[in-house]
C-alpha cells in the first residue's frame, strides 16, 4: 500500500501526462515487440492504444512465469463444493494443459483471428478453453450458462465461430442444467452454426455427440500436440463479450491484448493491491466481465493465485461457503457482487457461520462491484469483517474499475453510498443531460456520468464488427465523451455516486438486462397489444424487471393464465437470470402526446417515489389508473409472481 497522496499524483499524472503514464504501466507486460507509441489518436474518437507493439496474452499469463522460475506456484485452485472436488494447477500444469488445448483447436480449424464461444459452466476446461485461444491469437466469446438458446443463437451469429466449446451439463445444488440439449438448440435456431463443437463430458449427465460436428474433450484434448503461441498486434482482439443493448440486440464489447494486459497487470497491483503468490477470489461466473477480468486474466497476469468456485453464497452447503474458501484457501483478496452478500447477510445475520472460519487470518479486503453496493449491506460486511469493503463501479465496456479505492496506492476514507474516486485514466465528468456541447455541472448536481476521451487501456476499441453503433451507442450524446448511460454525481471531495441507468437496461444482481429484449418476447404473444418493462428497486437483486401488458381489443383471455404464460415465455426465451417473475394486465399504458410509454415515470412510482405528472402525458387518468397496481406493496389481480 503506497503513502499519501498516491492516489491523487497518479490520478492527476494519467490525466495531463497520459502518453507517459501508461508507457511506464506498460513495462510490467512481456512484448514481443516493445511498444513505441503509446496512444494513436489519428482516427479519434477510435483510439488505440499500443499500436506498433505485439505480444501474446497466454504468454504473459502463464509462459513467463514458468520461464521466471515460478513454475511450480499454484495458478489456479477450482474449488467445486457441487461436485466435492478440489484440484490445484501450478503454473506449469496450467501452460501444458492450455497448449495442448490449444493445439486441439488448432487441429479442428481455429487460427489466428478465427472466435471460439465459450458456453461452459464454472470449470477448469472453461479457463483453459479462454487461454488457449489467446495462445492461438484467436477471439473467445464466453456465453453465461444461463442463457436460453435463442440468446446463445443470437451471439453464435454474431460472432461467427469456427467453433463451440461447451459442456454436457452444469451442476446447481439442486438440480443440473442440461447444456447440450440448450446448445444443440442454439445451433438449429443459429444462421451461422459452427463445423465444429467440442463438448466436456460431465459424469453427473454425459450428454449424446453428433457425429462429425461434435467432440469429446477427454479423446480429443489430452494426446493433442501442443501449440506454441501466436504472437499478435497490441491491438487485435482478444475476445468479445457480449452485453444487452437496448434494441434486443446484443453489442458485442472488443477487448484488445495490449491496452488488456496493461490495464489487467496495473489494477492488480494498484486497485487491488495483489501480487505474485498471494491470492485472489472472485466469485463471478466466466461469463460475465468481472470474471474475464479477476477470475481469469487479472491474477494470471499478475502471477497470483486465483480460485475458480463452483457453487454458491448460499446451499453449498450453506452461508459460511464464502468464508470456508477464503480460510482454506488463504485469501487474500474477495470479490463478489452486492447481491451475494445480501444474500448471505439473510441467512446469517449474526455471523454465527462466519465465526467458525478465521477469515482475518488471510483476508485483508473486500471488493464489491456488478450493481449498487447499499450501505447496509457495506455497514453489515465491514462490521463482520473487519477489513476495507471496496465498492467499485464499472461496465462490461469498461473492463476493469471506473472508480474504486485504490487500496495498492493508497487507502482513502470510505464514503457508503459512494464506489469512491476515479481510477487513473478515467476523466469522469457529470454533464448536463440536455446539453450535447458536454457542459460539467458543479459538484453535488446530478448529471449525466460521461468520460473525457480518450478513455484508459483496456476499455472497448468498438463493437465487434459495428463501429456506427459504437459510436452512436456510446460517444454521439456528448461530442468527446464516453456516455457511461448512467446517472450520478461527485461531491465536494471528488467521490462519486452512481445513481442509476438512464437508459432501459437493467441490472439484475449484477448481470446488465435489456428490458427490450424482454418486450420483445410479451409483444410477440398473439393476445398482446403492446407492453411495457420497467426495472424496480429490489433490495436483494438490486433491481427486477416487471411487465405490464395490454390485450388485443376483442381478445377473450383470462388475465391470471395469461400472465402465467408471458412470465413463462420470459424465462423460457431470455432465461431465469432475467429474474423476471411478474406481469400485470393492464387497460392501458401511459405515454406522452407523441406515443413514446412512459417507463421512467412507471418506474419511479413502482420504486415508491412521487413523481410529478410529466406535462407531456397524453391522458393523465391513465397513468393515475396504474398507481395502485405500480405501488411497491401491491398485490392487485390479474398478474403473475413465480418463484
Amino acid at each position: 500500500m503506497g503513502e499519501a497522496g498516491d492516489y491523487r499524483r497518479h490520478y492527476r499524472r494519467s490525466i495531463e501526462h497520459p502518453d507517459e503514464f501508461w508507457a511506464e504501466a506498460a513495462r510490467a507486460v512481456d512484448w514481443a515487440r516493445q511498444p513505441s507509441r503509446i496512444l494513436d489518436a489519428s482516427r479519434a474518437p477510435f483510439y488505440r492504444w499500443y499500436p506498433d507493439a505485439e505480444l501474446n496474452t497466454c504468454v504473459n499469463a502463464l509462459d513467463r512465469h514458468v520461464d521466471g522460475g515460478r513454475g511450480d506456484a499454484v495458478a489456479l485452485i477450482y474449488d467445486s463444493p457441487v461436485t466435492g472436488t478440489l484440484r490445484r494447477y501450478t503454473y506449469r500444469r496450467l501452460r501444458d494443459e492450455v497448449a495442448r488445448a490449444a493445439g486441439a483447436f488448432a487441429a479442428l480449424g481455429v487460427g489466428r483471428g478465427d472466435r471460439v464461444v465459450v458456453y461452459m459452466p464454472m470449470i477448469p476446461e472453461a479457463v483453459i478453453a479462454m487461454l488457449a485461444c489467446a495462445r492461438l491469437g484467436a477471439i473467445h466469446s464466453v456465453v453465461f450458462g444461463g442463457f436460453a438458446p435463442a440468446e446463445l443463437a443470437a451471439r453464435i451469429d454474431d460472432a461467427r465461430p469456427t467453433l463451440v466449446v461447451s459442456a454436457s451439463c452444469g451442476i446447481e445444488p439442486t438440480r443440473l442444467v442440461p447444456y447440450k440439449p440448450m446448445l444443440d438448440e442454439a445451433l438449429r435456431l443459429a444462421a451461422h452454426p459452427p463445423a465444429a463443437c467440442l463438448i466436456v463430458q460431465r459424469e453427473r449427465q454425459p450428454c449424446e455427440l453428433i457425429a462429425g460436428r461434435d467432440h469429446d474433450w477427454a479423446e480429443v484434448v489430452p494426446g493433442a500436440t501442443p501449440a506454441d503461441p501466436v504472437i499478435v498486434a497490441a491491438t487485435d482482439p482478444l475476445y468479445i463479450l457480449y452485453t444487452s443493448g437496448t434494441t434486443g440486440r446484443p453489442k458485442g464489447i472488443v477487448r484488445d491484448n495490449g491496452g488488456h494486459a496493461v490495464a489487467m497487470t496495473w489494477s492488480m497491483a494498484n486497485v487491488f493491491d495483489v501480487g505474485p503468490g498471494e491470492t485472489m477470489f472472485t466469485a463471478s461466473d466466466i461469463g460475465w466481465a468481472v470474471g474475464h477480468s479477476y477470475t481469469v486474466y487479472g491474477p494470471l497476469l499478475a502471477g497470483a493465485t486465483t480460485v475458480l468456485y463452483e457453487g454458491k453464497p448460499v446451499g453449498t452447503p450453506d452461508a459460511g461457503a464464502f468464508w470456508r474458501v477464503v480460510t482454506e484457501h488463504e485469501v487474500k483478496v474477495m470479490f463478489t457482487a452486492p447481491t451475494a452478500i445480501r444474500a448471505i447477510k439473510k441467512e446469517d445475520a449474526a455471523g454465527t457461520l462466519l465465526a467458525k472460519h478465521d477469515v482475518a487470518a488471510s483476508l485483508r479486503a473486500l471488493y464489491l462491484a456488478g450493481e449498487r453496493l447499499d450501505p447496509a449491506t457495506y455497514e453489515w460486511a465491514t462490521s463482520m469483517l473487519g477489513v476495507p469493503v471496496v465498492d467499485n463501479w464499472w461496465q462490461t465496456e469498461t473492463g476493469w474499475p471506473i472508480a474504486a479505492n485504490p487500496l495498492g496506492l493508497e487507502r482513502l476514507p470510505a464514503k457508503p453510498g459512494s464506489p469512491s474516486v476515479p481510477m487513473p485514466g478515467y476523466d469522469v465528468r457529470i454533464l448536463e443531460p440536455d446539453n450535447p456541447d458536454g457542459v460539467a455541472v458543479p459538484p453535488r448536481a446530478e448529471g449525466v456520468i460521461a468520460i473525457r476521451l480518450p478513455m484508459p487501456p483496456g476499455t472497448l476499441p468498438t463493437l465487434w464488427g459495428d463501429d456506427d453503433r459504437y459510436l452512436s451507442s456510446y460517444l454521439s450524446a456528448f461530442p468527446g465523451y464516453y456516455l457511461t448511460g448512467d446517472g450520478g454525481y461527485l461531491d465536494d471531495d471528488g467521490y462519486l455516486y452512481v445513481l442509476g441507468r438512464i437508459d432501459d437496461v437493467i441490472n439484475v444482481a449484477g448481470h446488465r438486462l435489456s428490458t427490450g429484449e424482454m418486450e420483445a418476447v410479451l409483444a410477440a404473444h398473439p393476445a398482446v397489444a403492446e407492453c411495457a418493462v420497467v426495472g424496480v428497486a429490489d433490495s436483494f437483486k438490486g433491481q427486477v424487471p416487471r411487465g405490464l401488458v395490454v390485450v388485443k381489443s376483442g381478445v377473450d383471455v383470462d388475465p391470471a393464465a395469461l400472465a402465467d404464460e408471458l412470465v413463462a415465455r420470459v424465462r423460457a426465451e431470455i432465461g431465469p437470470v432475467a429474474s423476471f417473475k411478474r406481469v400485470d394486465i393492464v387497460a392501458a399504458l401511459p405515454k406522452t402526446r407523441s406515443g413514446k410509454i412512459l417507463r421512467r415515470t412507471m418506474r419511479e412510482i413502482a420504486d415508491g417515489r412521487s413523481p410529478a405528472v410529466p406535462s407531456t402525458i397524453e391522458d393523465a387518468s391513465v397513468l393515475a389508473a396504474l398507481r395502485p397496481i405500480l405501488a411497491p406493496a401491491s398485490a392487485a389481480g390479474g398478474q403473475a409472481e413465480a418463484g
